[in-house]
């Protein structure tokens, strides 16, 4: 089992950037696919990013490729979302989850473990 713990949220304005951290513990963290998802007020929750356990495959919502990177450190037991250019759209609470499964998954019922959330807010 592993804990998730997103930190990096805030309020900014067009065009910004923001940093998402999210801290795990507990199993081996090299051994999950980490995602990243985000849910806005009245909406589904979507996929962002997915990397691989190595960090070497990573994948992106068609809506944020160019803007946004996944990455992780396997030694600090973190994964990270670096996001440029942010937009008003980009406003919703941004999850991570871990993956036990083989394989990247983009679909959230694929993954095991999720973090409380943290809030990103775009004003425009």
């Amino acid at each position: 089992q592993v804990q998730l713990v997103e930190s990096g949220g805030g309020l900014v304005q067009g065009g910004d950037s923001l940093r998402l951290s999210c801290a795990a513990s507990g199993r081996t963290f090299s051994s999950y696919a980490m995602g990243w998802f985000r849910q806005a007020p009245g909406k589904e929750r979507e996929f962002v990013a997915a990397i691989s356990r190595s960090g070497g495959r990573t994948y992106y919502a068609g809506s944020v490729k160019g803007r946004f990177t996944i990455s992780r450190n396997n030694a600090k037991n973190t994964v990270y979302l670096q996001m440029n250019s942010l937009k008003p759209e980009d406003t919703a609470v941004y999850y991570c989850a871990a993956d036990d499964s083989p394989g990247v998954s983009s679909a959230g019922s694929g993954y095991d473990y999720w973090g409380q959330g943290t809030q990103v807010t775009v004003s425009s």
